[in-house]
């Protein structure tokens, strides 16, 4: 109900938003016989003149019907191609800082030229952020020839260039690059020592193609630059991997007990809190156990239970006697595990304190406090000590990054082993990410799962989400064939409305939802079978 009224809401404001739009619209088309008419150097004499006409005191809205005009017959003598109004009015609506929805087809690249070049007058760089090298270099191509035409640089930003090219295209008037890329460029400067050093410019004005999947599917996507870190010795991934699948042996079997118990309850017609405390067991120790999330998906309301008892239980600090019975604790939402003290005795075996980091702090006074030893003697053990304290940390690393890596991380659905190397998949996209690798030695202890090579660990040097990213812009839009729905999400987290253009032409095509498959394999099956039948039905 609630969604029918903000959609009645945001349909009403569309209307009346895009009626005020139509005297801008209207003066545009009128100047249209008058741009027509000048030279080609009188037309690209106007970004001059807009240029002094700004640093005079008028604003880029006093000026946007000519500069319009301008970019419209610009793009007649280089492209052959005029904007139609709607182009126009999705123009104005992106140079306000909005989104605009425009159908597949209705020429959103074209409309796209008319904010860049009305905020590039500023000459503090307007921005055109895409998914793809692609995109980006044929869209810099393609329209750059209005914008040069109109006296502009165009730069373009994709992978491997040197730090020379990238800051060249920065300080073009418009930039066309990736999401990717543009982020990534920000945590580089970042690590620079010198301003000279760095390629960006201040972040002015960006219009964010396919917005949806950028701002919001992929928002809290984490871009992160990674080095080595410098080690002496054994990881130990390999090592301890063979406890740690001993570890999941025994889990596995207690979680496999438990469900027996809560499955027998729940065919019994129980539905009790002693249903609820087995099913958080199975949460605790196993959250991406199958056979429990199928028990969850046919009841829904039982995760609502579940959470609420966990933090009953967790307010009351009865958790841990809940947890007696588990081996490892898997924290799904803080992507943590630890091992319980059943598990530790199991890890352990005869050597208890292999999982256990001695006091640092401690250990080094009572050595200097120890009235028998000399100073040599007190500087040997001291060594000794922190040998042993650097030993047991790495070790509980590699074994608290192993456990997550068997619990939390699926072969063929969170990444692929391919070639002998594990390659992260995209969870919003789907898609390989060949280079990618996760840091703080969680792509190594699933190497070590998967018995490939174990490469060198690194740790996150600088790191950033492109929901942060993009909000530092000083002003943000974005266009897109599908937006409408994700409304009020744009605006709470962006403060960016959202603005459905009409089509240039009553829309007759028809729209069918993504068909998605889970392998390659599947879907050339699939278009192989629909082929086949067309071609039968003639």
């Amino acid at each position: 109900m609630i969604g029918k009224i903000f959609k009645t809401i945001i349909g009403s404001k569309n209307e009346r938003e895009l009626k005020k739009l139509a005297p801008i619209v209207q003066k545009i088309n009128e100047l249209e016989p008058l741009f027509k008419g000048l030279s080609d150097e009188q037309l690209r004499a106007k970004t001059g003149e807009f240029k002094q006409r700004i640093a005079k005191g008028e604003s880029l809205d006093d000026i946007l019907p000519e500069a319009y005009a301008t970019v419209r017959e610009a793009s007649v003598r280089v492209l052959g191609m005029r904007h139609f109004d709607v182009q126009l009015v999705g123009g104005i609506v992106l140079h306000r800082g909005n989104i605009a929805e425009m159908k597949t087809g209705e020429g959103k690249t074209l409309a796209a030229t008319l904010p860049l070049y009305l905020n590039a007058l500023l000459e503090h760089g307007s921005h055109l952020v895409t998914v793809n090298d692609y995109l980006a270099k044929r869209d810099a191509e393609w329209m750059g020839g209005i914008y040069r035409f109109l006296g502009l640089s165009v730069g373009v930003i994709v992978h491997d260039m040197d730090d020379q090219k990238r800051k060249a295209a920065y300080n073009s008037d418009i930039t066309y690059g990736t999401n990717n890329e543009f982020g990534f460029d920000y945590l580089r400067d970042n690590m620079k020592y010198s301003l000279e050093d760095c390629v960006q410019r201040d972040l002015h004005f960006a219009i964010v193609d396919e917005v949806d999947s950028i701002l919001i599917d992929e928002a809290r996507t984490p871009l992160i630059i990674s080095g080595p870190i410098e080690r002496s010795q054994d990881p130990y991934y390999a090592t301890v991997k063979p406890s740690i699948m001993k570890l999941k042996e025994h889990q596995d079997r207690v979680i496999r007990n438990i469900l027996n118990k809560a499955q027998t309850l729940l065919r019994e017609g129980t539905d009790d809190d002693k249903v609820i405390e087995l099913l958080l067991q199975v949460k605790r120790g196993s959250p991406k156990n199958p056979r429990f999330l199928d028990i969850i998906a046919e009841d829904p309301g039982l995760k609502k239970r579940i959470d609420r008892m966990e933090s009953l239980l967790r307010s009351q600090k009865s958790l841990s006697a809940l947890d007696e019975e588990l081996y490892c604790i898997i924290e799904e939402q803080d992507n943590s595990a630890n091992w319980t003290d059943k598990g530790l005795k199991l890890l352990s075996g005869d050597q208890y304190d292999a999982f256990i980091v001695p006091d640092l702090s401690q250990g080094l006074e009572e050595i200097d406090s120890d009235p028998h030893l000399n100073f040599k003697e007190k500087k040997k053990r001291k060594r000794e000590l922190e040998a042993k304290y650097s030993e047991t940390s790495e070790r509980m690393h590699a074994a608290q990054q192993l456990i997550k890596a068997y619990w939390l991380f699926n072969k063929d659905v969170d990444y692929v082993v391919k070639d002998g190397q594990v390659i992260i998949v995209d969870e919003f996209t789907g898609r390989l990410m060949p280079g990618r690798r996760w840091s703080d030695g969680l792509h190594q202890a699933i190497e070590a799962k998967e018995g490939v090579n174990v490469a060198e660990e690194n740790q996150t040097l600088a790191t950033i989400t492109f929901q942060n990213y993009f909000r530092m812009y000083e002003k943000l839009a974005g266009m897109t064939g599908t937006a409408d729905t994700e409304a009020p999400e744009f605006k709470k987290i962006y403060d960016l409305d959202v603005f459905v253009i009409p089509t240039n032409k009553k829309m007759i095509r028809k729209d069918f939802p993504d068909v998605i498959y889970k392998t390659e394999r599947e879907k050339f099956n699939a278009v192989s079978k629909e082929i086949n039948d067309l071609h039968k039905k003639g």
